[in-house]
């Protein structure tokens, strides 16, 4: 019997018999199962000397206690001024703002994209909106079948 798989003579130990898919989605294996075990037992130990490091002047310990407790936000609020945004055509003002506060620096490149990928995002729910009233229209006028 010739082996179909192109890495056959590769495969270190005896490959899962036909219709074994192996370990089940979302098993974990054994050792990690221990180390989590082993880690739960002590973990309030462990917490309490990171917590007793930090309070002794342990910069590491005292970063690792503040991380949990006020993690960096990954973004924030940005203020500058945007025109009311009603219609498609509005959009294209609305980027220009934005395009001119990454300019004068009042937002950085990247909350300048986040901020445009917002407007188009709008710009696609008016044009939805706009095509949906277009269809409503056209369907109105055309005499029933």
């Amino acid at each position: 019997m010739t082996d179909k798989r192109n890495n056959a003579g590769k495969t270190r130990g005896r490959p899962f018999a036909p219709g074994n898919p192996g370990r089940p989605k979302g098993a974990r294996h054994r050792l990690t199962v221990m180390a989590e075990k082993l880690m739960e037992d002590d973990a309030k130990e462990v917490v309490q000397a990171v917590l007793t490091a930090a309070k002794a002047g342990d910069m590491t310990a005292a970063r690792l206690v503040l991380d949990r407790i006020a993690p960096p936000r990954k973004g924030r609020p940005v203020v500058f001024d945007l025109p009311e945004v009603e219609t498609a055509a509005d959009v294209l003002t609305a980027l220009g703002s934005v395009v001119q506060a990454v300019a004068a620096g009042d937002l950085t490149p990247d909350e300048g994209l986040t901020v445009a990928g917002l407007l188009e995002a709008k710009r696609k729910a008016i044009e939805t909106v706009e095509i949906e009233r277009r269809i409503a229209v056209l369907e109105e006028k055309e005499p029933q079948r």
